[in-house]
């Protein structure tokens, strides 16, 4: 993409992200001004050559607001797209601890801090084998964009371990929390830090955490998100993520007027995001087909209603089980390692994680007539089914987008421990609804092109860089 801006003196001139991890530009009349640009992107492809998924986070962000961008040549002038992309600061340490047969195991903790111009540092711990700087640096990035799309004061952030809870007792997952905390506590806190769970970390290994925490720091003033109600914690948080991309979704069908009663849809995953997007869509009328998991996907054509979600949350949140346990109670079809976007839909809500719909994926979807896929989870589509969906005009929204409720709840919880009350589920669904039908509006706002297409990519690009790269300008050279 070459797109030349109706200011004159700056181009912004970007080709996406190649599967060899190099990014190549064109140079032709780019003036100095631009070539600072160009200069930061080569020399991120060049420092993290390593780091596939981040610089494809940074180039799809940077593709989206080169428009806006090249109307601002003062943020050339101060390097703020640099300043931008790379992370304040990464801690890495390592985590001792022992299991329950008195063995000693080492793993390592991370936390990435990566801007906090709009408030404090804000998002999840992760605790996965996958964990990695690059991984995190990726989830930190769009998290800083996802937050100032929430209209509230979180800056971007994110941590976590390649430690797996999974098949570890409760003992042994508290003293692996414990350990983790005693590194980490030096540099989180209520205006400094806050951190949420995310994939591998819910409520149990949260509040491990924030009692070690608040063992160390002498404090009880909130500082982690997705805590038990007993313990500081939002109703609706952690429904928060799975309601918010339902009630994103909502807001797109709007504008088509298009009434979500008895379509049908495929997610993916079957985790806490998953679970609760399918719960809000039973509660709407519509008929969910498919879960999954990392061993592969369930597809129930009579649609998975309340009894049988029921059963997979014991299955998933108690038991430990694998999704293939539900075909064989269920007697419906189950597809061994594949992702389920192969069956004919309406909408489509991937769920589990990022890169799972590829340009085969995407077009498989267009070609079975589904019109709307929004993101549950962090980047789950890759570029080139990005544009697949944007150049059939489907209603497409990412991640930073539509699945900005957890983190959106996680501000109305600091927001509650910060005042010392507790508000109602009501209060909090409508807050909630509120802050989704907002992001929508400013994704409409940046996104609309002349045709009437909302391009939601470039409106929630747009919306978060706009907010962020603003408080950094006011904020000086730092």
């Amino acid at each position: 993409m070459h797109a030349k801006s109706s200011h004159t003196g700056a181009y912004l001139n970007l080709k996406l992200y190649d599967l060899d991890s190099k990014i190549s530009f064109n140079s032709k009349n780019i003036n100095s001004l631009t070539m600072k640009v160009q200069q930061v992107l080569d020399n991120l492809s060049q420092r993290f050559p390593n780091e596939p998924v981040y610089l494809q986070a940074v180039e799809e962000l940077l593709t989206s607001i080169e428009d806006v961008y090249n109307q601002h040549p003062e943020f050339a002038k101060v390097n703020l797209i640099e300043r931008l992309c790379i992370p304040d600061r990464i801690f890495s340490f390592r985590v001792t601890w022992v299991d329950d047969a008195g063995s000693v195991h080492t793993n390592m903790g991370y936390r990435v801090q990566h801007n906090n111009a709009i408030g404090p540092y804000k998002g999840g711990l992760r605790f996965h084998p996958s964990v990695a700087p690059q991984l995190l640096k990726f989830l930190a990035f769009e998290q800083t964009f996802k937050n100032a799309l929430t209209t509230l004061p979180m800056g971007g952030g994110k941590g976590g371990s390649d430690f797996s809870p999974k098949g570890k007792s409760d003992a042994e997952v508290m003293r692996f929390c414990q350990a983790f905390i005693l590194e980490l506590w030096r540099h989180i806190g209520p205006d400094t830090d806050v951190p949420a769970g995310d994939i591998g970390v819910g409520g149990r290994e949260v509040n491990y955490m924030y009692g070690m925490y608040k063992k160390l720091a002498r404090e009880n003033t909130g500082t982690f998100t997705g805590k038990s109600l007993e313990g500081g914690g939002s109703l609706i948080r952690p429904e928060a993520t799975g309601f918010g991309n339902v009630y994103f979704l909502l807001e797109m069908l709007k504008t088509r007027n298009i009434d979500i009663k008895d379509k049908i849809v495929t997610v993916s995953g079957s985790g806490n995001v998953a679970q609760y997007t399918t719960e809000k869509l039973i509660e709407l009328g519509a008929k969910v087909v498919t879960l999954s998991d990392s061993d592969g996907y369930i597809y129930d054509p009579a649609g998975i209603d309340s009894e049988k979600l029921s059963f997979i949350m014991e299955l998933k949140n108690e038991k430990r089980g694998r999704i293939k346990e539900y075909a064989e109670k269920f007697g419906c079809t189950y597809v061994e390692g594949e992702r389920p976007w192969n069956i004919v839909c309406d909408i489509a809500l991937p769920s589990a994680t990022q890169n799972e719909i590829n340009a085969e994926d995407a077009q498989k979807l267009v070609d079975n007539g589904c019109f709307a896929v929004s993101e549950g989870a962090n980047m789950p589509s890759t570029p080139e089914a990005i544009a697949i969906f944007l150049n059939h005009n489907i209603l497409y929204a990412p991640g930073k987008a539509a699945n900005a409720g957890g983190v959106a709840v996680s501000g109305l919880e600091m927001t509650q421990n910060s005042i010392k009350l507790s508000w109602t589920r009501d209060e909090v669904d409508h807050k909630l609804k509120h802050i989704m039908k907002e992001i929508h509006n400013q994704c409409v706002k940046y996104g609309k092109t002349s045709n009437g297409y909302i391009n939601y990519v470039k409106g929630a690009n747009v919306a978060g860089f706009m907010k962020v790269a603003k408080a950094m300008m006011d904020q000086g050279i730092i």
